[in-house]
């Protein structure tokens, strides 16, 4: 049932959303993934009020395709330093897991119309708002702070690459301290 999936991705996105906001750096998204935090609190109650409306039990269904995009976020979030490329990641990572949510949202919505189970329709109407406005505050944060931010340090990497460059080609560098990069030794074949 889409309403058992549906609760599964709360429940594992719940489990998730702290370690995801303590990763963050900018304040912002940490905001918006500790609002998301409750939001997924009162969407879950809202749940429990739907299968008791319908006279179900949630049951133990665990959403796989959730559980790979939650799992997903938290591991590509451990392998990025903490700075605008993590944050980069995490709303990337949210992003993705919330148009799940979207998607099953909708559904569950769309059923619960042709079943007339107008709190579940409410229910779900309410988290569709909330998932959408999310999505373009994310996408907002993203295009304003976040990029620029890794645009800014791209920026400032390459002038610096620059000017160590200058100084060896006027005849101030000594040759010692090159970069792997720069000696060869940081290539390693790929198979």
């Amino acid at each position: 049932m889409e309403l058992q999936e549906i609760r599964s991705a709360e429940s594992q996105l719940a489990r998730v959303l702290p370690r995801l906001s303590k990763a963050a750096q900018s304040e912002e998204l940490r905001e918006m993934l500790d609002g998301r935090q409750q939001e997924g609190e009162r969407i879950m109650r809202d749940l429990d009020a739907a299968f008791e409306e319908l006279e179900e039990r949630p049951g133990r269904k665990r959403n796989m395709a959730a559980e790979g995009l939650v799992n997903d976020a938290r591991e590509n979030a451990q392998e990025v330093a903490q700075g605008p490329a993590r944050d980069a990641v995490l709303i990337d990572g949210i992003q993705k897991t919330e148009h799940y949510c979207i998607a099953a949202w909708g559904t569950a919505r769309s059923l619960a119309q042709a079943l007339e189970q107008r709190n579940t329709v409410k229910a779900m109407e309410r988290a569709l708002k909330e998932g959408k406005s999310l999505d373009q505050q994310l996408t907002q944060l993203s295009e304003q702070e976040i990029t620029p931010a890794l645009l800014s340090m791209e920026s400032a990497g390459d002038e610096g690459e620059q000017q160590r460059q200058s100084a060896r080609g006027n005849g101030r560098g000594n040759g010692r301290g090159r970069s792997r990069r720069e000696s060869g030794s940081g290539r390693r074949a790929h198979a």
